[in-house]
């Protein structure tokens, strides 16, 4: 059984409620329609009949729960929710409350299906909620930050991709699964911020992806072999966010910083690491920024053939995930397993 089935038997087993925002899009419908087919989850749909059928009119929506906030039970629940998570907010563009009353939460609620999604999953109406097929990253990741907001004890959200091997595997890669992060939230995160984020993409390589993490920190730079300490600091940075990394969590497999070949490719690691448990073993990587992150897992995506499933968000208080506007139904389903499984 394959990696991606494997997560799907897993979510079968869960039996989780999961939200889905976009009722508007085709590929959203379809993988709708493929999950509860296949049992992997429940699903709320925001939308309504008409307009699925008109996206998607050879699918079969029955099984679906379809949720239309026009007409929804439940959207004066929702409102005072939102009202109360945002009391005392002032919007920064008119200087005036972002929502005065609760009848003003209403009318946004009715106008956003993101933020009408968040409030489902808020309210414990459903287990989990994934967005961002037609959405970007920041609509999706906004009412998160505002409603769900971040698990106690965490500083840090951040996102990674599971990245899995195409047919005939990897050598460097035994798993045939791979962690890269933080590929879609976090621009350029302090050291502070990349240690938590190679912790938390850590946890999730152990818990979602079932893989003993060995974790690398990449730079341009390995073991101080380059320095742009005069002009940018970023090798300095992933130094110091290996440090800071390794004080927190004492008994993880973390290392660097690294260049892409000596964290990957043991002839490598021991020529330009040697001694480092991770050098040449990595399978969790963590990159300096977005810019680096970004390309990277697009790169392994397009030109190395590598599912990737994700962006998998880590540090929400409920589980809480953002798809790629790029994505197919499959890259739907997967995303819906994970979540099902983080919660």
């Amino acid at each position: 059984m394959d990696f991606v089935e494997q997560l799907k038997e897993k979510a079968k087993a869960a039996g989780k409620k999961i939200v889905l925002c976009e009722g508007e899009d085709k590929r959203v419908v379809e993988a709708a329609a493929k999950i509860v087919r296949e049992g992997i989850a429940k699903i709320i749909l925001i939308g309504n009949a008409e307009e699925c059928k008109r996206v998607a009119p050879e699918v079969d929506t029955s099984g679906i729960e379809l949720v239309d906030p026009a007409t929804s039970t439940n959207i004066d629940k929702y409102a005072e929710i939102l009202f109360k998570a945002r009391e005392g907010k002032i919007n920064k563009k008119t200087g005036a409350p972002e929502y005065a009353t609760v009848e003003d939460a209403k009318a946004y609620l009715l106008k956003d299906r993101t933020m009408f999604g968040a409030l489902i999953l808020k309210a414990g109406d459903a287990d989990g909620f994934v967005s961002g097929a037609c959405h970007s990253t920041a609509n999706t990741l906004r009412p998160g930050l505002q409603v769900i907001k971040t698990a106690a004890g965490i500083k840090t959200v951040s996102s990674s991709f599971i990245m899995v091997a195409p047919q005939g595997g990897n050598k460097y890669i035994p798993e045939g699964v791979a962690l890269l992060a933080d590929c879609a939230i976090n621009i350029e995160p302090s050291a502070e911020e990349l240690s938590d984020i190679a912790i938390a993409t850590a946890d999730t390589a152990k818990k979602i992806a079932g893989i003993e993490p060995r974790v690398a920190l990449l730079s341009f730079s390995t073991k101080g072999s380059g320095n742009d300490d005069k002009f940018f600091k970023s090798v300095p940075k992933v130094q110091e966010a290996v440090r800071l990394a390794k004080e927190k969590a004492p008994d993880l497999a973390l290392d660097g910083e690294f260049q892409f070949d000596a964290a990957i490719a043991p002839e490598v690691g021991a020529l330009k690491a040697p001694g480092s448990e991770v050098a040449g073993h990595a399978n969790v990587f963590v990159f300096p920024n977005i810019n680096a992150g970004n390309i990277g897992y697009k790169i392994a995506q397009r030109m190395g053939g590598w599912m990737a499933i994700g962006p998998v968000c880590q540090g929400f208080a409920k589980p809480l995930n953002d798809l790629s506007r790029g994505c197919n139904v499959d890259d739907i389903v997967a995303t819906v397993a994970v979540t099902a499984l983080q919660a």
